[in-house]
Formats: structure tokens, sequence, C-alpha cells
């Protein structure tokens, strides 16, 4: 099987608009995870993202990526609050940096810590740059985040860090508007990161409609990330909103080159 990464990248390449569905192991049992992550493969989504802002220790990441190994074939994500939450059980880690955090240990601190670990353990390593855009919700709270406006000088500061981020050598780029935000990331500010950015995008946050997952990929988002829809609903219903979000995917997946 090709690495992950090469998996993201052949697809972004080819102009497919991918879908990763993202489980906080705080929020539910591992048994009732592996159900979630069940449904989202069966709608069409293409990897499961693990991780969360708050209350992600190594024993429920663990056990929940365990779990949902067991349940599926999709390529399971390390999305880590932290180096404590490595287990060798996920098939790749995204290794991220939240570059507008205050806290040195969120842009480089914890990634040292991890880095011999992430190679003993044998995870994928998917260099990332991960920047958080107003409001931020818990993650920008938590990462102590100087947010990103929602503006033209935001939109401008944005492209500044994706740049930046492809000059280090990242792999990819995400947005981040924080779970449970009241809008997404504004179509603007994906225009101009693609515009000047070679890297394939991820945009989350906010994401709960097909009509707002369908203007962030029309503005020319590559990855898309829902994961407050799954949390806290009936399996039934997290897999009928998961179906709908990726037909917006593989609609825009016919158009290699939005606008």
């Amino acid at each position: 099987m090709a690495s992950v990464r090469e998996y993201i990248e052949h697809a972004c390449r080819n102009g497919k608009r991918l879908h990763m569905t993202l489980i906080d192991p705080a929020s539910q049992p591992p048994e009732l995870a592996a159900e979630i992550a069940h449904a989202a493969e069966n709608a069409g989504s293409n990897a499961i993202m693990v991780g969360g802002s708050t209350g992600v220790t190594r024993e429920n990441a663990d056990a929940t990526i365990g779990a949902i190994k067991a349940a599926v074939k999709l390529p399971v994500i390390i999305f880590p609050t932290s180096a404590a939450m490595l287990t060798p059980r996920a098939d790749a880690i995204f290794f991220m940096s939240m570059l507008n955090s205050r806290k040195l240990e969120l842009v480089i601190g914890e990634q040292v810590r991890g880095a011999a670990a992430v190679k003993k353990l044998g995870l994928e390593p998917l260099p990332m740059g991960y920047v958080i855009v107003a409001p931020g919700m818990t993650v920008g709270k938590v990462g102590a985040a100087e947010l990103i406006t929602r503006d033209a000088r935001g939109a401008e500061l944005a492209v500044r860090y994706a740049l930046a981020a492809q000059y280090l050598g990242m792999g990819l780029f995400y947005l981040e508007a924080g779970s449970g935000a009241p809008e997404p990331v504004p179509p603007e500010m994906i225009r101009a990161v693609k515009r000047e950015c070679t890297l394939p995008l991820a945009v989350g946050g906010g994401l709960t409609t097909p009509e707002l997952v369908d203007a962030v990929l029309a503005a020319g988002a590559d990855i898309i990330v829902t994961g407050t829809l799954v949390e806290n609903v009936r399996v039934e219903d997290a897999a009928a909103a998961l179906r709908g979000m990726v037909a917006v995917c593989r609609k825009h997946s016919r158009s290699p080159n939005p606008q």
C-alpha cells in the first residue's frame, strides 16, 4: 500500500477532493468511536483523524484507535494534542506545528518531545503547518493562538503562513476555524492561500452543512475535515450527514481547478 502521504498528495494532484472524519477519543467510548468510523467509511470518507483539544490521553487514544483499526480499512491518522497521546496503532500522525501559537511548545517543543517516539513506534509522519483562524474556539484558547482575523489583512497573513510552511518543507497546510465554530474559514482567505501556495490545503471548523462545504471547496480547499457533526448524535444521523459532505466532495472532484 502507498504511504498515507503519497495517497493524499496523489489524490490532490489529480483533482480529488478528500473528506476526513475527525473523532475525539474523549467524546465517546472506543466501541462507539468504531461504529462512527465504520459509518464514515461506508459514507465514503477518505480517512479517520483521531484527536481533540482537551481530555485526550494515551489510554483513550490507544483504545479508540485500536477499536477503529479493527472496524475499518481507512487510514487512521493521529491529530495530536501533545506527544503524550502517541500510539503505534495508528497508520500516521500529523506532525504539525501550530504556527500562530504564542506557546513555543506547540510550535516546536512537543514535536521535539515526540520525534523519537514517532520513529520508534513506526508512525508515518505527515509534516503540516497548522494555523488557527478566528473565532478559534477551544483549540484557539488551549493553543494560545494569535488568531488570524477574518478580513483582507487576515487573508494576507494566512498566505504568509502558508508560504512559510511550504518553504520549510511541510507537506500540508491546515486552516482551522475551531470545532463548533459558527462559521468556517472565509472563502476569500482560502482563495488567497491557494493562489500563492502549492501545498494541499485542509480546512476544518464550522463545516456543518453541505452548502458550507460547497463554498469552501469552490474556493479551493483540497481536504475538508468534519468532526462536530458526528459527536453526540445517533450513528445513523452521523452517517447521513457524512454522506451529504462526501457527495459535495465528489462533485468538486470533477473540477480539478476550482476558481
